[in-house]
């Protein structure tokens, strides 16, 4: 199926990580141009803190200035779950930490892409959130993830009916072999490749009709309903 991304213009923030690299290597292979966006991103790449909105603004102007063009926004960028300390998941500090360097610096590029895409009367922008959004006993992991997904939705708002779409993915956990087995109050796993796949769809014009919307990779979470 051809996805129309030749042509398009694809800013990929975190596309150095684990779930970033899979969706840069998927877009690419879809002919879109990619440019990779991280704190140390090479010399193909765009260099952003996105815990600062001057970071993220530069970023977004020298895509454009290059390119002419942004068409699509994907956020991987977030501390890995593994780096938060587990016996601090209930601590201020660390949660306010999370909060900022996830679902803010979301927020910040995602704010800093949008005028054009809007000016343009076409755009997609994806956050990577995550299932612990819907998860209790790790307030860090519930905070950060469950306040993207909020703030994505309220920007989807936004931009409704102009042409520009916001959508979260919500993986479970990410394994390179994900098992087919599901346990009950818990999220399925998946694969970098099988979330590259949605993301790659979300960011193409044959998305237009979502936005909005939390879509969970792997299973969302067995025996409980969320609306």
């Amino acid at each position: 199926m051809d996805l129309g991304l030749d042509s398009r213009v694809v800013l990929v923030a975190g596309g150095r990580g684990y779930i970033g690299r899979a969706v840069v290597q998927r877009l690419r292979e879809e002919g879109a141009t990619v440019v990779v966006a991280s704190r140390n991103p090479g010399e193909d790449g765009v260099a952003v803190d996105l815990t600062d909105t001057a970071s993220a603004r530069a970023a977004v102007e020298r895509v454009l200035a290059e390119h002419g063009r942004l068409d699509g926004l994907v956020v991987t960028a977030a501390p890995a779950a593994g780096t938060l300390d587990p016996a601090r998941n209930s601590d201020p500090e660390q949660i306010a930490t999370a909060f900022d360097a996830k679902s803010l610096g979301f927020l910040r590029l995602a704010n800093a892409a949008a005028p054009a895409m809007r000016e343009a009367g076409y755009g997609r922008i994806v956050g990577i959130s995550g299932q612990n959004a819907y998860l209790t006993g790790n307030t860090t992991g519930a905070v950060r993830n469950a306040a993207l997904v909020i703030a994505a939705k309220n920007l989807a708002d936004d931009l409704a009916g102009s042409g520009v779409t916001v959508n979260t993915v919500n993986p479970g956990p990410v394994v390179d072999e994900p098992s087919s087995q599901v346990r009950p109050g818990a999220p399925g796993e998946s694969s970098p490749d099988q979330i590259a796949a949605l993301v790659t769809f979300l960011v193409s014009p044959l998305a237009a009709a979502v936005s909005g919307e939390a879509i969970a990779t792997g299973h969302r979470v067995r025996g409980v309903v969320t609306f």
